[in-house]
């Protein structure tokens, strides 16, 4: 088939087919996130916790889906984990969310570990020598610094969950990918539909990006005129002094 002749009528009959798909891919990677995001904190946190019954299972959860195929994790999940649990399946809508969650959870969680570990030991003694527990210190004082540091690598990681979405179509869940086989099966047109669903992809992701520049530069902003601030204000003191 020429790729020149494009029929763009077949992309315009499927086209809420199309939506349908992109909506689905939307819900899975942001839910995915989202979940990802909140597990993983609480998984970076146990990495960094000197309590070894914390630490070793944070550990393995990292080490096993890090080092696993997140296609094979998806596949695990729908026809062994969520069955063997329930006594039936929920749906790949459930299993392939489910998958997104555990693996975005472990990379997640080396992003906030770093993140955390990266902001310099003495801030903690000072915040503690001032009378602020561990936990107070943690939320007031390192995790607003290191947020700041963590926003690009957790930008990258919302969009490579945004393109490994597509593997939960192996389940048959109704995301872009499935929806682009279903209308390559009934046009027999294979160029039409998958580079609509390329175009939407690229479009998705330009977007993400945007945003996450947008949330880079914000916090960017908001941190060095704070930083002028205080510098000036110090001038004006030891002037009046």
């Amino acid at each position: 088939m020429d790729f020149l002749d494009i029929r763009f009528d077949v992309i315009w009959n499927y086209r809420e087919l199309f939506i349908r798909g992109m909506g689905i891919t939307l819900a899975l990677t942001l839910i995915g996130y989202l979940g990802g995001f909140i597990l993983g904190l609480f998984v970076g946190l146990g990495k960094m916790s000197k309590r070894k019954w914390i630490y070793f299972p944070a550990k393995y959860y990292v080490d096993f889906f890090r080092g696993t195929p997140l296609l094979v994790q998806i596949l695990l999940i729908h026809v062994a984990v969520i069955p063997s649990l329930f006594g039936h399946s929920l749906g790949p809508f459930v299993s392939g969310v489910t998958a997104l969650i555990l693996n975005s959870a472990a990379y997640n969680a080396e992003i906030i570990r770093a993140g955390i570990q990266s902001i310099e030991k003495g801030q903690t003694e000072a915040a503690r020598s001032l009378g602020m527990t561990a936990g107070i210190a943690m939320r007031l004082i390192v995790l607003p610094q290191a947020i700041r540091r963590m926003i690009p690598p957790l930008g990258n990681e919302l969009i490579a969950l945004l393109k490994d979405s597509s593997l939960v179509t192996v389940i048959a869940a109704n995301d872009l990918l499935y929806a682009g086989k279903v209308v390559s099966g009934a046009s027999f047109r294979t160029w039409e539909p998958y580079i609509t669903i390329a175009i939407l992809y690229l479009m998705l992701t330009f977007i993400f990006t945007l945003v996450i520049s947008y949330v880079e530069k914000r916090f960017s902003n908001s941190y060095v005129p704070s930083q002028r601030k205080s510098i000036f204000s110090f001038g004006r003191k030891s002037a009046g002094r």
